[in-house]
């Protein structure tokens, strides 16, 4: 029961949302492939894939992605129930 002067506290996932986990995997995958198109890149790679640095673009998306994963974790976040649901009876 909630006091009709104090506020509802509204407890939010944070850390704990999957989407924060999947924005951080991806993010550092995607700083990963950064890295490797930036300063790993030989001219034999650039020839395989038609003179674009695929690792420099996937990388750039990745991060993009991961970005948007953890604007919508914050933009949408999930309130945790102060009190568990009754369970239903059998």
């Amino acid at each position: 029961m909630s006091n009709s002067t104090q506020p509802e506290s509204r407890r939010k996932a944070g850390a704990f949302d999957i989407r924060t986990f999947i924005a951080l995997l991806i993010g550092i995958y995607g700083v990963v492939l950064v890295l490797m198109g930036l300063f790993s890149t030989s001219d034999a790679d650039l020839a395989k894939a038609d003179g674009i640095n695929v690792n420099l673009w996937a990388g750039l998306g990745m991060v993009v992605v991961a970005a948007l994963f953890q604007a919508w974790a914050m933009w949408r976040p999930v309130v945790v129930p102060d009190e568990p649901e009754p369970e239903a009876e059998k």
